[in-house]
C-alpha cells in the first residue's frame, strides 16, 4: 500500500480532527500541520514555514483555515503538490482562480479538490453542466444570527434580525459577491458555483436568511 505524505493547514476544531483521523489511517502519513497560531509541543508550524521546502515531498496539501490562505498560497503549494481547498469561497476571486487554472495547465497531473459539503446533488448539477442543460440554480440558505460571521451592511442586517427577533434576508443575488461578504458561511454556495460551471460564481444565485427561529445553531 503506497501510503500518501499529508500537510494540513489549519488547526482548529476541523483541522485537528483531520490529522487525528488521517493519522489513524495506514494509507495516510500527516507529515506537516501549519497553523496561523505554532504550537511547538505538538509540532504546529507557524504559516510563514509554508515554504518550497516544506512542500516539495507532500503529495497532498488539505486548507481547512480561510480562503485568504488558498490566496496566498495556491500558487506556491500547486508548483509542488496536489491542493484540497477546504474554503472555495477564495475561487471567488477571479485573480486565485486564474491562478489556480494556470497552475493546472502548467501541472496537468496536479488535482485540486473542492468539498461538496452540505451540497447534497452535486455530483447532478456537475453533470448537468458539462451537458450544458443547467439553466440556473439558486440554492437558499437560512441559519441562526449567531452562526452568522458576516461583513458589512449584512453584519448590521443580522444584528437587526437578532434585536427585532424576525428572519431577514441578508443577501439575494450572485454567489460571487456574497462570498467575500461571508467568507467562513457560503463555502457550500461557493462549492456549488463550481459544480455548476456552466453559471459560476455570477449565474449562481444566493440568498442568504438570518432567522433567529433557528435556535439549533
Amino acid at each position: 500500500m503506497t501510503t500518501r505524505k499529508i500537510g494540513i493547514i489549519g488547526y482548529g476544531h476541523l483541522g485537528e480532527f483531520l490529522s487525528v483521523e488521517l493519522k489513524n489511517r495506514q494509507e495516510f502519513n500527516v507529515v506537516k500541520i501549519w497553523n496561523r497560531t505554532p504550537i511547538e509541543n505538538e509540532n504546529v508550524l507557524p504559516l510563514d514555514d509554508i515554504t518550497d521546502e516544506t512542500l516539495k515531498d507532500l503529495d497532498l496539501v488539505i486548507e481547512v483555515a480561510h480562503p485568504q490562505i488558498v490566496q496566498d498560497y495556491a500558487e506556491r503549494i500547486l508548483n509542488h503538490t496536489n491542493f484540497f481547498i477546504g474554503s472555495p469561497t477564495a475561487l471567488a476571486n477571479d485573480t486565485t482562480f486564474n491562478i489556480i487554472k494556470e497552475k493546472l495547465k502548467e501541472f496537468p497531473e496536479r488535482r485540486v479538490f473542492v468539498p461538496a459539503g452540505a451540497f447534497w446533488g452535486g455530483a447532478d448539477i456537475q453533470k448537468m453542466a458539462d451537458f450544458g442543460t443547467l439553466k440556473g440554480l439558486t440554492i437558499t440558505m437560512i441559519k441562526h444570527p449567531n452562526s452568522l460571521k458576516v461583513l458589512g451592511e449584512l453584519d448590521e442586517l443580522c444584528q437587526r434580525s437578532k434585536k427585532t427577533n424576525t428572519p431577514t434576508v441578508l443577501f439575494d443575488g450572485p454567489v460571487r459577491l456574497l462570498c467575500p461578504l461571508a467568507p467562513n458561511n457560503v463555502n457550500t454556495m461557493a462549492g456549488a458555483a463550481i459544480a455548476a460551471h456552466n453559471l459560476g460564481f455570477d449565474n449562481t444565485r444566493a440568498k442568504l436568511i438570518a432567522d433567529p427561529a433557528y435556535v439549533d445553531f
